[in-house]
């Protein structure tokens, strides 16, 4: 069976005030907490077990969950003070002596894990690094390799002369549990920072960039833009005998879920979540717009691009 750790153990200081009293990976997309949509990925590579190294509010997740998610084992780790990247794997990995998956529990992937895990073996990589291309890597680090796959070099937030690859870390890595020994128990390692170069030196480590869908769920902007990239992937609008309302217009995409109301004259969409409970006052105008759970759009109101919360308004991406 293969296993896979994930790390939730961050605040999600940057979705703040989202995250005051909810864990990031509880943030609900598309009527789904966020995470659950990594069970799915791990699901579709064969994972049988994830082991997830907690820390902040870690008993939401607990509570939501359980010990399965269709048919997903899941066991709870909490770290008694923040271990970073390096140090949460090897808490959270204690104890396992084969290969496994160790990835961060804020992005959405759809990468081929099968293969990723079949070039890892056949390179005799102690760690295997997934990669996916972005548009602006100035704003990530980069990753340099070699034509064989092994990881020739790292480079930080780099310069626009500096940039020979638009290659970046998708945060999520095949490894051996050797790996592991380069983390003193107990203490805060980045694994990016102080283990890669290592296994790198040593020729130990590789990466492979594959094609699929990923994006880092960190900031207001890029919780918002998860909802329209998922909304885009639907077909027309999504609301079956969800939404009370009279004279409105809906522009698709617009997904609702279960008790929503848009009162007269009121627009929606194109590019509109309808969180449970929400509601679109009379004549109001939204477009690219996640309304929360139980959030309201007052009457009149004109409102692009952001984030609706019950308990905070609008959140601008």
């Amino acid at each position: 069976m293969l296993n896979a750790v994930i790390l939730v153990g961050g605040e999600g200081t940057r979705l703040r005030p989202l995250t005051e009293r909810m864990p990031k990976p509880m943030l609900p997309l598309l009527g789904r907490p966020l995470i659950d949509y990594t069970f799915d990925h791990l699901r579709s590579a064969g994972v049988g077990k994830a082991i997830l190294a907690c820390g902040y509010l870690p008993t939401q997740i607990q509570a939501h969950f359980g010990e399965n998610a269709e048919g997903l084992e899941l066991e709870y780790r909490v770290e008694p003070e923040p271990l970073g990247t390096g140090g949460g794997i090897r808490f959270g990995a204690d104890g396992l002596d084969r290969t496994f998956l160790a990835l961060n529990g804020d992005s959405l992937r759809e990468a081929d894990l099968a293969r990723l895990i079949e070039f890892h073996r056949d390179r005799g990589a102690a760690a295997t690094i997934l990669l996916t291309p972005v548009d602006d890597p100035s704003r990530f680090g980069l990753v340099r390799v070699d034509d064989q796959g092994r990881v020739t070099g790292f480079l930080e937030k780099p310069k626009p002369e500096e940039i020979d690859t638009n290659l970046i870390n998708a945060g999520l890595y095949v490894l051996e549990p050797e790996v592991l020994d380069l983390v003193p128990e107990g203490k805060q390692v980045s694994i990016e920072r102080d283990v890669f170069p290592i296994l790198a030196d040593r020729g130990r480590l590789c990466a492979l960039a594959l094609p699929g869908y990923w994006l880092d769920v960190g900031t207001p902007a890029s919780y918002l833009q998860a909802h329209l990239d998922l909304l885009e992937r639907s077909a027309g609008n999504n609301i079956g005998p969800a939404v009370e309302g009279g004279d409105i217009e809906l522009v698709p995409p617009v997904m609702a879920e279960t008790e929503v109301v848009i009162e007269d004259g009121a627009r929606v969409g194109p590019l509109v979540y309808l969180g449970a409970g929400s509601r679109v006052g009379s004549g109001a105008v939204v477009e690219r717009v996640a309304l929360l759970p139980g959030a309201v759009i007052p009457s009149g109101a004109r409102i692009a691009g952001a984030i609706v919360s019950p308990e905070f308004g609008v959140i601008a991406a």
